[in-house]
């Protein structure tokens, strides 16, 4: 059904041997990391989007490389095909991590400022600024417990626990997957075919690729300052992605007048 280029083949072979040796120990080893934690290490810019989080996550990733990919490499090569993929994976890293940092560096002076004055009200406003999808399960604490005697010292240490709780998790998981590079990809099938028709899944409608791929780009952004609780989807690396890949294809144009 598919005629799969030599590069495409390679990738889906790669990615589904790791996915099959894939264990935590790998995710928290070779997964992103945090710049800042204890955990980072640099070779996880590239080790990071080797590793998937489920069949799920794989299968999601790995039918846009079988569907997308071909069709490029046919254009740019397989050679030229595989080196934008490794950079627009490691360049979403990349963006990602010193966007992350500056989220995770403010985060960090919040919560200090609040070990320094702890308060129900800060406390509330804390997890609903900067933890909404973990504010259920400090609600109780909040609404019985800390609101009801708010110079406790029991209480006043629980909600300072609970806040480097709120830090550790939102700095020190390791995201893994190549959605970055696929949505380079992505990417750059709607600049060089903006115009070609795609049949979508569900609904089963036709739509031309610059139409989808800028969908997909509003929803990533919508989903990024709009987070669902348990949404720990990196949404900014897979923007990061998409803007790596504009600027390597300007590139190109600009120096040989062509995408590729």
């Amino acid at each position: 059904m598919f005629n799969l280029t030599p590069a495409a083949k390679n990738i889906l072979i790669l990615n589904g041997i790791i996915f099959i040796f894939t264990s935590n120990y790998i995710i928290e080893s070779f997964g992103l990391r945090y710049i800042l934690s204890e955990n980072f290490q640099p070779y996880q810019f590239l080790t990071y989007m080797w590793i998937h989080a489920g069949f799920g996550h794989l299968f999601s990733n790995m039918f846009a490389v079988i569907v997308f990919a071909p069709i490029l490499e046919r254009v740019w090569g397989s050679r030229k095909f595989f080196i934008f993929y490794l950079i627009t994976g490691v360049g979403a890293g990349v963006l990602y991590t010193g966007v992350n940092f500056v989220e995770n560096f403010n985060l960090e002076n919040k919560i200090l400022r609040y070990v320094s004055q702890p308060s129900p009200e800060a406390f509330r406003k804390l997890f609903l600024d900067e933890g909404k999808e973990y504010y259920n399960q400090v609600y109780n604490f909040i609404e019985e417990e800390y609101s009801t005697n708010p110079t406790s010292s029991k209480n006043k240490d629980k909600s300072i626990q609970y806040a480097y709780d709120l830090l550790n998790a939102k700095t020190d998981i390791p995201m893994v997957g190549a959605s970055g590079a696929v949505f380079g990809i992505l990417l750059a099938f709607a600049m060089l075919f903006p115009n070609m028709q795609l049949m979508l899944l569900i609904p089963p409608i036709p739509i031309k690729a610059k139409y989808l791929v800028l969908v997909y780009g509003f929803y990533e952004l919508w989903s990024e300052f709009n987070r669902m609780p348990g949404d720990n989807v990196a949404h900014l690396a897979h923007l990061g992605g998409m803007l790596i890949a504009y600027i390597i294809l300007r590139y190109w144009k600009n120096k040989y007048g062509t995408y590729y």
